[in-house]
């Protein structure tokens, strides 16, 4: 695979027309202080487009709140902090993240996973632009922007009373959704390229491992992809990155819709075509056919398994434990 040049502004990579627009949202919505809600599947790159939205007009701190973290009874002291005293082990004064977010941006990530009791006091936070630190009589004053992100349906959320309505709508100023990755496919290749990059590997990947990343639905998204090229580089020597090195959930896949073994082989520049798999005749298993297929690219290669791997479309590993599984000695 030849290498690309990948458009990355705003660290979003791709081409599509989705990236493309949400490129295009990020520097109108630079401009303002207006909240922001970011809608998506997880992996879908929330964060990513937080900080560009942050970055489009740099101005103090970007302060990332895991919403799904904030649980037990100190969740009020890591938002708003507290005073010395405040409750037993409050041996000092604490900022809290708000604070530190003074202006900058709050990024309260998952924010349908944040309590009831806080969704209060965050609303008061949007109206007021103030807070008051657990033990403390006095409000602080604060200006900062607010970006939220969920893969929640809100909506759903209000009906069912797990969300207030008031802080969706508060909230719901100005959002945008993020496509999964399974609906801009083309930028696959981008996105290959740049992990690869940015684990400095000079790895690439055959046109049959892209084929098969292109056929995968990613229900991890582009979380998944790039967990995908940092376990391919770490287990893998190069340059090469075969289908046989791709990550288990790729093959299961790639098994599940392809015919066990390639109908096809070719010789130098010279076409050796196998038998087109058919449903085997009555009596003759699986196992059979496969073997046969294996024969005959062993034969038309010469007995090279290398080759007979990579014209089979399998890698030598596999092939191999074939070899054993059906005691072939060539």
């Amino acid at each position: 695979m030849e290498r690309r040049i990948s458009g990355c502004a705003h660290g979003l990579v791709g081409q599509s027309p989705q990236i493309c627009e949400i490129r295009r949202l990020i520097e109108k919505l630079g401009r303002s202080h207006a909240p922001v809600l970011l809608l998506g599947e997880s992996g879908t790159g929330k964060e990513v487009v937080a900080r560009a939205i942050h970055d489009a007009n740099p101005c103090g701190e970007f302060v990332p709140i895991d919403c799904g973290a904030l649980v037990g009874p100190l969740v009020e002291s890591e938002l708003f902090g507290h005073t010395k005293g405040a409750f037993t082990g409050a041996a000092e004064a604490k900022r809290g993240l708000i604070e530190v977010a003074d202006g900058g941006t709050a990024f309260f990530d998952e924010i349908g996973d944040l309590p009831l009791e806080m969704q209060v006091k965050l609303l008061r936070l949007l109206q007021e632009r103030e807070f008051r630190p657990v033990g403390s009589l006095k409000q602080h004053k604060v200006n900062i922007r607010v970006i939220a992100a969920t893969h929640h349906d809100l909506a759903r959320d209000v009906a069912r009373g797990t969300f207030r309505q008031d802080l969706y709508y508060r909230l719901n100023i100005v959002s945008l959704r993020m496509p999964a990755l399974r609906d801009r496919k083309q930028d696959i290749p981008e996105l290959v390229d740049h992990f690869l990059r940015r684990h400095n590997s000079d790895h690439s990947l055959t046109s049959e491992a892209m084929a098969a990343m292109l056929t995968y639905d990613w229900p991890g998204n582009v979380r998944e992809l790039q967990n995908s090229i940092e376990r391919m580089v770490a287990l893998n020597t190069g340059p090469l990155l075969h289908t046989a090195d791709l990550p288990s959930s790729l093959q299961n896949h790639r098994a599940a819709s392809e015919p066990p073994l390639a109908s096809a082989v070719a010789v130098g520049s010279e076409a050796a075509p196998l038998p087109v798999m058919h449903a085997p005749p009555r009596g003759l298993f699986l196992p059979d056919v496969e073997k046969e297929t294996i024969l005959k690219a062993l034969a038309a290669t010469r007995g090279d398994r290398a080759k007979a791997a990579q014209l089979l479309g399998i890698g030598r590993t596999t092939l191999y434990r074939k070899l054993k599984e059906y005691k072939i000695e060539d």
